[in-house]
């Protein structure tokens, strides 16, 4: 007989609020690390984002090494490099400060480390039998979007092949993720918009997707409530907004990183492969677009994205209305944050190769509708 489980997994610790970096030093007393490899990219470096941390730690007489060899799309040779200046730098635990970019990286590093037969890289796509928990790590993140730091996944670029490849493992989940909106302050009107989509997307594909039940919607729609209600007010840099965004993307982490996502997923890290897209902006554009294609097998799950979504008057609607009221909800708060409905790159002789890359994809199973590689060419077709 197989029983089928439902499992949750979420960080140990994390500490949310204005000012909660000042309890790493803390964290990295109590665990007695002794030398944190701060896995960070050249821009919150040169932009002195990091530098708030590693005054904490030069505050408390933390030895640490700076690693900034990461790219927006982090790359296989990125990883190796890192797995190399980690053993060099003699640490014992990761620290890794910045967007889905920094904390992918750290992951992969922290996971090789411990489980160095994975030294290849690629052999971590899917969901990858390591043995060992990856090196400690402590995620700072510095986007309101990917919610790496509450997850069981991350993605790592193929540049020789041109994919993306998604990693599921249990092992990676960040031990303390330290969730401070005052990290975030510098970052600019068009990736605050991106990354918040991006967190949108996570929460509404976990909503739908066929993983998931009652613990996980739970999470989902606080997160869409919190994101819809936020997002506008982050991008011109309130307060209030990006307090929000901070830990709506971290409740839809929660969530997604539980049931998984679907093709809006698929499609966008095959977009970010092959064109460079900004992956929140890849999600953003294809979010309406799939929302769309899945609304004849989400039953009555709309309607409760709508009303999340600040949508009056959704319980006199028909099926109809309330589908067209959530996609349209979606494509409104896209295009008032700024994010563009069309991609200039896209050509036709692409299509064939774009399809099936995002058909074999690991978030397109999730998908509450099947979808074939002719459908996706459709779907990717509407960007154009």
């Amino acid at each position: 007989m197989i029983t089928m489980a439902n499992r949750i997994m979420l960080n140990e610790t994390s500490y949310h609020g204005a000012g909660a970096i000042q309890e790493i030093a803390n964290e990295a007393k109590a665990r007695a690390f002794k030398k944190a490899f701060v896995c960070s990219d050249p821009d919150l470096i040169k932009f002195g984002v990091t530098g708030k941390v590693t005054d904490v730690l030069d505050h408390s007489g933390l030895a640490y090494e700076i690693y900034s060899d990461i790219k927006a799309n982090p790359t296989i040779e990125n990883v190796q490099h890192g797995v190399q200046a980690f053993k060099d730098a003699e640490a014992d635990y990761i620290i890794a400060i910045g967007g889905g970019s920094s904390m992918d990286t750290a992951k992969a590093i922290g996971i090789i480390i411990a489980n160095p037969e994975f030294e290849d890289v690629r052999s971590l796509e899917g969901v990858a039998p390591t043995k060992n928990p990856c090196v400690p790590i402590i995620a700072v993140p510095t986007t309101a979007g990917t919610a790496a730091e509450v997850t069981i996944n991350y993605v790592i670029t193929d540049v020789e092949k041109k994919r993306k490849f998604v990693c599921v493992d249990s092992h990676d989940m960040p031990v303390i993720a330290v969730v401070d909106p005052e990290m975030m302050s510098s970052m600019p009107k068009g990736l605050t918009a991106s990354t918040g989509m991006d967190a949108l997307t996570h929460a509404i594909e976990g909503y739908t997707t066929k993983a998931a039940w009652e613990m996980t919607d739970m999470f989902h729609l606080k997160a869409i409530e919190i994101i819809s209600r936020s997002l506008r007010s982050a991008v011109a840099n309130e307060k209030e907004g990006r307090e929000g965004m901070a830990l709506g993307q971290y409740i839809a982490g929660m969530g997604f990183s539980n049931v998984g996502l679907g093709i809006a997923h698929s499609m966008a890290h095959t977009l970010g492969a092959v064109y460079d897209t900004p992956h929140g902006v890849a999600c953003a554009m294809m979010l309406p677009i799939v929302m769309e294609y899945n609304a004849d097998c989400t039953g009555e799950k709309y309607r409760e994205i709508a009303r999340a979504m600040g949508v009056k008057g959704v319980d006199e609607m028909s099926v109809e209305e309330y589908r067209k009221a959530a996609v349209d909800a979606v494509q409104k708060l896209s295009v008032d944050v700024g994010i563009p409905t069309k991609l200039e790159a896209l050509k036709e002789e692409d299509l064939q190769f774009l399809a099936e890359s995002a058909h074999a994809d690991a978030c397109a199973p999730g998908n509450p509708k099947d979808a074939s590689v002719e459908d996706l060419k459709d779907l990717f077709r509407k960007l154009m």
